[in-house]
């Protein structure tokens, strides 16, 4: 197994320190509002130097959807778009602590970025935050004219709970005739297969720990719903499905299910690239100034979106 990259290993420390003197209470003692609060704090203070030239303008799509738009500077219309879904476990994670990675993937890639902010569990179960980003990627699709879009070049893109958001509307959209998905940009992604892998076994954390993908999956509340197919993807018919990027980090528990999903989309005629970077963690996209590991991971990931988009 490779190292953990040093910068990263640093903070783990420094955080396990942190938590000697003051413990934190298992989640199921803290409100997700407390939650929410202290992972968007974390994530900001790691991430203070996204690019300015990049305007923004926030949103409301299928009229009740809170989302930004981002436009890097000089772009010309129409523009390919990616419609982005931020991670968070379905729980956490809102415009905020995305908002710096946003920024590098729409000047990097070349193309908007339209980041939505869906409904988050447990106040909206499943299926809320799966029908919103439906309905805003649709949205995107039959507004595209007005934002400056291609319908031609439309990506969905997300990362962790994000990702699975964004495999669930391409697989969601793969029949409709009007509404072509042209990429999935799949980082780290939670695919929620149906038999436990190696990395979710021998894995809790750093980062990503079985008590908080307890807690995701129990706030949530899919399990036995009777759309749970669209958030549990180990299942689903994957042919016809867009080209895609999957994206891995090698001391995350989720890595084993990304690459398989990738794996699973080239063995139904897909065309699908999977990256790992054994040294990072779940979550280092919006980590970016923790090391420079990220900012290479960054660049080469919104390369391949550019490159996918053009």
């Amino acid at each position: 197994m490779s190292v953990l990259d040093a910068d990263f290993a640093a903070m783990l420390d420094a955080q396990a320190e942190a938590l000697k003197a003051q413990p934190m209470p298992p989640l199921d003692a803290l409100p997700p509002e407390m939650v929410r609060a202290g992972y968007r704090l974390q994530r900001q203070a790691q991430d203070q130097n996204a690019p300015r030239d990049v305007e923004t303008r926030d949103l409301t799509v299928a009229q009740t959807i809170p989302a930004r738009l981002y436009r890097p500077a000089g772009l010309g219309d129409p523009s390919g778009l990616l419609v982005y879904f931020h991670g968070g476990g379905f729980v956490i994670g809102d415009l905020e602590t995305h908002d710096g990675h946003c920024r590098r993937l729409a000047k990097g890639g070349a193309c908007r970025v339209l980041a939505v902010d869906y409904r988050l569990a447990p106040e909206h179960p499943f299926p809320a935050g799966h029908d919103d980003a439906l309905a805003a990627t649709k949205w995107a699709f039959d507004n595209a004219s007005d934002l400056g879009v291609d319908p031609r070049r439309i990506a969905v893109g997300g990362d962790s709970a994000g990702g699975n958001l964004a495999a669930s509307v391409a697989l969601d959209l793969k029949d409709d005739p009007e509404r072509q998905i042209a990429f999935q940009l799949l980082l780290y992604p939670g695919i929620w297969p149906e038999a436990e892998t190696a990395s979710r076994k021998a894995l809790d954390g750093p980062v990503l720990t079985r008590a908080s993908l307890d807690w995701f999956e129990k706030l949530l509340a899919a399990v036995g719903h009777p759309h749970a197919h669209r958030a549990m993807l180990g299942r689903r018919d994957l042919k016809g499905a867009a080209p895609a990027l999957v994206v891995t980090a090698g001391f995350d528990p989720l890595k084993d299910e990304g690459r398989d999903f990738a794996e699973r989309l080239k063995a139904s005629g897909v065309a699908a690239t999977h990256v790992e970077h054994p040294t990072l963690v779940h979550d280092f996209y919006i980590m970016h100034d923790v090391s420079p590991a990220v900012a290479t991971a960054a660049a080469e990931t919104a390369a391949a979106l550019k490159a996918a988009l053009s």
